[in-house]
């Protein structure tokens, strides 16, 4: 296996610890928002997705760097990660006094994000509807957080995206900061492309931004879309109806020539969704070893039923980190990003709600294409 220098647990403080925007997610069940008049109450962050999968999951030890307004949205987000097993003594609160450098009022001048997410139904697809345009996160600059001192304390891995980095102009500057400081410390640091056009319109500065931040991570997290919109990688068109193995050609392909551009890569992965319906997907996964120019594929799945979309490839992520840091190989990373990934859109919300056991089982079963048999 390829040595991807990912320290080990006795050395460090913290398995993984992520950076960016938490927002709190209204859910109106079965109901479009329009006609909702009730709602359920969860939360989410494309980064956070994934120090909260690592935790609530795999049982590891993680943190959430972040901004919110210390009221009762934000504190509920607060109490939200801290039943999943997620530290958020790094969370950096805006009082509503009005006075410090941390601080807003209480009019809502900055707010915590809110998401109104209905996961569709059918033919009718899911619909996202984000108030975030103020929220405190996005005023996190360079120096404001004290990196030298989390990393010194010892982080294994260290995840963020596109999310973040695109949503205000000195997000990014803060997760470049980041990751250097990360990458001095002898983090293993991921990205995820994600790229989000109600997050940032202009591809040219989505662009210009992603190239800086590439140069300074281990895994790169992206599909064949987010190369092109993210880095302005374009590669082979492939026919809808293709034979999986077609894609993966192309998808290789691509692969290795972002691996030409960035030599500091030593993984390249994501998740492979192809909706039929809101709520039928086929789903697999892979990572692409760039030294051994070897593209692992996790086992496919096609026709699935799932309940929530959201998370799906956040949760990819934190199942093939977990697997590399409890020392298995790649091939065994990709199933069990493949297989936490499905899991999580078998249940509501965006974050886990699965656990280890309920993964390795999936990975079991898609192996060897059986079926699911009630548990009693």
């Amino acid at each position: 296996m390829t040595d991807l220098g990912i320290r080990p647990s006795d050395a460090a403080r913290y398995d993984g610890v992520s950076l960016g925007e938490i927002m709190l997610r209204l859910d109106p069940g079965d109901v479009p928002f329009h006609r909702a008049r009730s709602a359920r109450i969860w939360h989410g962050g494309g980064e956070s997705n994934v120090a909260e999968g690592l935790a609530a999951c795999f049982r590891m030890r993680t943190a959430v760097v972040t901004a919110l307004v210390d009221d009762g949205v934000g504190r509920n987000i607060e109490c939200q990660l801290r039943e999943a097993g997620v530290d958020t003594s790094h969370i950096i609160w805006f009082q509503t006094d009005g006075k410090g450098r941390f601080s807003t009022d209480q009019k809502g001048t900055l707010h915590n994000g809110i998401n109104f997410t209905w996961a569709g139904k059918g033919v009718l697809p899911s619909v996202t509807e984000y108030y975030r345009a103020h929220t405190p996160v996005r005023e996190l600059k360079s120096g404001d957080v004290d990196w030298e001192a989390l990393f010194g304390m010892g982080v294994r891995w260290f995840h963020t995206g596109g999310i973040y980095s695109l949503i205000s102009p000195p997000s990014s500057e803060l997760a470049l900061e980041a990751l250097q400081v990360a990458g001095k410390h002898r983090t293993f640091r991921s990205y995820d492309l994600n790229y989000r056009s109600k997050v940032e319109p202009s591809k040219d500065r989505a662009r210009s931004i992603n190239k800086r931040i590439a140069s300074q991570v281990d895994f790169l997290v992206g599909n064949q879309s987010d190369f092109d919109d993210s880095l302005g990688y374009t590669s082979e068109k492939v026919a809808k109806d293709a034979p999986f193995e077609k894609w993966l050609e192309s998808y290789a392909s691509l692969l290795r020539c972002v691996a030409r551009d960035y030599p500091n890569l030593k993984l390249i992965g994501t998740q492979l969704r192809g909706a039929v319906t809101a709520d039928r997907i086929h789903w697999g996964a892979v990572l692409y070893d760039v030294k051994a120019d070897r593209l692992h594929s996790a086992a496919v799945r096609e026709g699935i039923e799932i309940a929530d979309r959201t998370g799906g490839g956040d949760s990819f992520v934190s199942g093939a980190a977990a697997s590399l840091m409890k020392g298995n190989e790649i091939q065994t990373a990709v199933e069990w990003g493949a297989a936490h990934g499905i899991c999580v859109q078998e249940t509501p919300g965006d974050t886990t709600m699965v656990m280890q056991r309920d993964v390795e089982k999936e990975v079991k079963r898609a192996l060897s294409g059986g079926g699911v048999v009630a548990l009693r």
